[in-house]
């Protein structure tokens, strides 16, 4: 009972924010503007269909056939962009007004909406574009303090956050199988989020991924969008397109030669142990009974599982979720609630990379943070010199 009240309140509060910011919008953009009736009825139509479609798009996107779910979601989900933006060009608006001494006249109200109109389609048409285009390949290298030098060189491709769904499906899954195959992979990763929608719905979109290869395998973890889907569904189907599900389990990948082998673990997204599916993330589980001899990759969805298994001795964290920000400047109010939004850190010997993802969540759109398909090149140690130690030159000689 308490957690359905929580639940409730968590609603109620969201939909009192969502209200708030689309009243706010009216009245800067319809209001202050000094529209005419005919305009004015006009965008405040598109403001609170805007409105109505995202708090109908989760429950339609699962339910309706795919001919309503696609433009629905369409729909709704640049309608989310499109008011971030509305909102922090008129909150900036707003601060530089009451800097310049609050010259908030009909004739600047109608500027500014102009301004800010001409603005946020602007960022919209060049944020499409970005995410129409292919992901980019990304090649890091990364060295690892325990990983065998007889795997000096071996290469991981990551697939991250692909969101199979209404805007992607199976034309999106077939390019990208061709593309890593063409790499070459010793190993194949997809970290969560591999879709938007039910198994029925989704299940032939998904089914190109079953020619993935990779020279030890292809391995998959849970993230929240799957669970949201129905991620036993999903992990069912994942195995029989030869994927290796790991759920807080793992597997020695190299038959276990301490010169030539690692751990292999992962992880259920840390979200799914509240929703009564069967999931939940469990470190210890999955790191349980490993070779202590042996480097340890972990795929873990959520970046944010890194504070806690950066104590419990793995080498190297692959995860997605963040998605880089998508869009700017989002990717600030990401930091807020998860400090690793891209890319590489490092804490307590431990190594973390972050995708950008692979495909795309909510709008059609990547500004700032371009989908990436990600090589990552695993090196032994090499030799250091000795700190400190230089060859010096006297004037008219050599160095020896």
């Amino acid at each position: 009972m308490k957690r359905w009240l929580i639940g409730i309140g968590v609603v109620f509060l969201l939909s009192a924010i969502a209200v708030s910011a689309h009243l706010y919008v009216i009245q800067r953009m319809v209001t202050d503007a000094g529209l005419g009736s005919a305009g004015a009825g006009l965008a405040k139509t598109v403001v609170w269909s805007g409105f109505a479609a995202m708090l109908a798009q989760p429950f339609v996107g699962r339910v309706a056939p795919r001919w309503l779910a696609r433009p629905l979601s369409r729909f709704a989900s640049t309608w989310m962009a499109l008011l971030f933006w509305l909102l922090v060009a008129l909150g900036v608006s707003d601060a530089l007004l009451a800097i310049s001494g609050g010259l908030d006249t009909p004739r600047v109200g109608a500027l500014r909406a102009a301004g800010v109109a001409s603005l946020v389609l602007a960022l919209a048409a060049v944020a499409h574009r970005g995410a129409r285009r292919a992901p980019r390949d990304v090649r890091v290298e990364i060295e690892l303090a325990r990983w065998p030098s007889a795997l000096d060189g071996y290469r991981v491709v990551q697939l991250s956050d692909i969101h199979i769904g209404p805007a992607l499906g199976r034309r999106f899954a077939e390019a990208l199988t061709r593309r890593v195959n063409a790499l070459g992979a010793d190993l194949v990763v997809l970290t969560g989020d591999l879709v938007d929608g039910s198994r029925a719905a989704l299940e032939a979109e998904v089914a190109p991924f079953r020619e993935l290869r990779g020279r030890d395998g292809v391995f998959f973890v849970t993230g929240n969008h799957d669970f949201y889907s129905g991620a036993a569904d999903w992990c069912e189907y994942v195995s029989e397109l030869g994927i290796r599900v790991l759920r807080n389990e793992h597997v020695v990948i190299g038959g276990g030669d301490a010169g030539a082998s690692f751990v292999l673990a992962g992880v259920d997204d840390h979200r799914s142990g509240g929703l009564r599916s069967g999931g939940g993330e469990d470190l210890e589980r999955a790191l349980d009974g490993r070779p202590g001899e042996l480097a340890t990759l972990l795929l873990a969805h959520d970046p944010t599982t890194f504070k806690r298994a950066q104590g419990m001795g793995i080498d190297l964290q692959l995860s997605g979720h963040t998605h880089g920000g998508q869009i700017w400047p989002f990717q600030y109010l990401v930091r807020l609630a998860v400090p690793f939004v891209a890319g590489r850190y490092r804490r307590a010997g431990a190594e973390l990379y972050v995708s950008r993802g692979t495909g795309f969540w909510g709008p059609a759109m990547r500004l700032g943070a371009p989908a990436e398909v990600t090589e990552i090149v695993l090196r032994a140690p090499r030799p250091r010199s000795t700190a400190g130690a230089r060859n010096f030159a006297l004037p008219g000689t050599a160095p020896s």
